[in-house]
């Protein structure tokens, strides 16, 4: 009975919170394989939708799961969203094509070149999908109630790999820009556990990107804190793209959580005070402020262990 009733009290608080500000499930793209939707939960009504005069940006959200699940929805989200919405600031959390879902992944010697492909192509539609949602947003800019010209983009494990690659190909111009409205661009990056998957040896940046947000973790042993890299194919961690912004004295806020595995991709609560300040000075401020710390707090707590062959197994 004691069990039960935790339960529905449990049950009755995740409701509460996804009530508050949840205001609507919106079909965005139609694929050959599924369709996808976004969830827009809206700021809280007291909280103050600018900061410095600013106007608060909306938060396009990708959830984790190494391509291979994961839910807009989750429940593991909520309190992250409400304390966004609390600070007043919009979440969108969209879907996206789970592009290694059901297939097989080894990464063995012989093997870890056509990972890297597999990956390379679910990060790709990814991409496609997260350019559908802006284009939707924009569309819908009015029902919505955001401004389309104003979106950070963030993402955890999976979903931080495809955040960065948007980022990238909007500087670079790729023909899957095409969708985008014209002369758009993200104005801050947030990536739990992050990298960009190339084909092209060392990433780099036509055009000068948005101010990048970067977590990880340095003993992460399933997305690469620096590289994993076949000659020019690889994954290019936070630790490579920091190198490259910083040679271009692009800003940027880097957090390198000492010894910390891969659990740093779900750390959004421990790690506000960082999103809170980056939000505040390099996207609506505008202070062009880079920070490059390693991280040894105890308040962040560490989890175990996860690798590729973990999750794919």
């Amino acid at each position: 009975m004691k069990r039960l009733l935790f339960i529905l009290i449990a049950l009755g608080a995740f409701l509460e919170v996804h009530a508050q500000h949840y205001s609507g499930t919106y079909l965005y793209a139609t694929r050959d394989t599924c369709n996808l939707y976004l969830d827009v939960y809206q700021p809280s009504a007291e909280a103050s939708p600018t900061f410095n005069g600013h106007e608060k940006p909306t938060v396009l959200f990708l959830f984790g799961g190494g391509f291979i699940s994961g839910e807009r929805n989750n429940k593991y989200y909520m309190p992250w969203f409400k304390l966004l919405n609390d600070n007043g600031y919009r979440v969108v959390s969209i879907d996206y094509r789970l592009g290694l879902k059901g297939i097989p992944m080894r990464f063995d010697l012989f093997h870890l070149i056509d990972a890297a492909k597999k990956t390379q192509h679910a990060v790709n539609i990814g991409v496609e999908d997260v350019f559908s949602a802006v284009r939707f947003l924009a569309d819908h800019a009015g029902q919505i109630g955001l401004n389309p010209a104003n979106m950070v983009i963030a993402g955890s494990s999976a979903g931080a790999m495809i955040s960065l690659s948007s980022e990238w190909e909007i500087c670079n111009g790729t023909p899957r820009t095409a969708v985008l409205p014209e002369g758009f661009q993200f104005t801050g990056v947030m990536s739990f556990a992050g990298a960009i998957m190339s084909d092209q040896g060392v990433p780099d940046y036509k055009t000068a990107p948005c101010p990048q947000l970067l977590f990880h973790g340095t003993a992460d042993g399933a997305v690469a804190y620096k590289k994993m890299a076949f000659g020019r194919r690889g994954m290019f961690g936070s630790h490579v793209i920091a190198g490259i912004l910083a040679k271009k004295g692009y800003p940027y806020n880097f957090y390198r959580h000492k010894d910390h595995t891969h659990d740093i991709a779900g750390h959004f609560l421990a790690t506000w005070p960082e999103q809170k300040r980056f939000l505040e000075e390099n996207v609506m401020d505008k202070s062009g402020r880079t920070i490059d710390a390693m991280v040894d707090d105890p308040a962040v707590p560490h989890q175990k262990s996860v690798s590729l062959s973990d999750i794919y197994k």
